[in-house]
């Protein structure tokens, strides 16, 4: 018992353990920090991610067709699923675009004899996400005032003889480490383009009508195939 009050007081005089000790204890609080770091940056290049394919289809949209001997510039189905699968191929397929999230692609036009009433003449969608546009639907605004497309108070408008296409993205955030540290569930972009060309208007053609092209329905929701080497 003599030796004890002894070994005590060696004890409390020892420092040998206190760095160990001090990692310990602000362990946890780095880690914390280093992943709510990691999953803020990796939210971050989704975002972008996301604005730039919104950006790229819209672009895309508002260029492809084909010229015609009338002088208007025809789109076809196989043009609007190109530019679905150039998506998919310029950096969609790195993060899941048409596994986790939805596109939209929308053409936003004036009705035929007013002139200036608004409505969306069709519209083509991709993504297993189940989602509607939040801006409005195929023939939206044909029997009633469509303000246009975008956010209230914002909206995009078209104007007689010509078309916007306006392109919706919403996407299911896929975390790096947990949704604990980025406090988000769906990131979004909309972007839009006039259509460069003197585009016939008045429908997406078929370039084979026996063996049509598939069509991307909004009604359907599936991902994009992977293309036949």
């Amino acid at each position: 018992m003599t030796g004890l009050p002894r070994l005590l007081r060696r004890l409390r005089a020892s420092q040998s353990g206190a760095a160990a000790l001090e990692f310990a204890l602000a362990a946890p609080l780095l880690l914390g920090a280093g992943l709510y770091g990691v999953e803020t940056a990796n939210l971050a290049v989704t975002q972008m991610r996301i604005s730039q394919v919104a950006v790229l289809l819209a672009d895309n949209g508002s260029r492809v067709g084909e010229n015609s001997l009338l002088g208007e510039v025809k789109i076809f189905e196989s043009d609007v699923n190109d530019v679905l699968q150039g998506a998919h191929l310029q950096g969609g397929d790195n993060f899941g675009l048409y596994e986790h999230g939805r596109v939209i692609i929308s053409s936003l036009q004036v009705l035929d004899d007013t002139e200036d009433q608004q409505y969306i003449h069709w519209q083509r969608c991709k993504g297993k996400k189940r989602v509607v546009s939040s801006y409005g639907v195929e023939d939206d605004g044909r029997s009633s005032g469509l303000p246009g497309m975008g956010p209230a108070g914002e909206e995009i408008y078209a104007i007689k003889d010509e078309a916007v296409i306006f392109v919706e993205v919403q996407y299911d955030y896929q975390p790096i480490v947990s949704k604990t540290f980025a406090n988000v569930e769906t990131l979004s972009a909309i972007a839009a383009f006039n259509v460069r060309a003197n585009r016939d208007l008045s429908q997406i053609y078929q370039r084979d009508p026996v063996e049509p092209d598939p069509v991307a329905e909004c009604d359907t929701y599936d991902g994009m195939p992977d293309i036949e080497a």
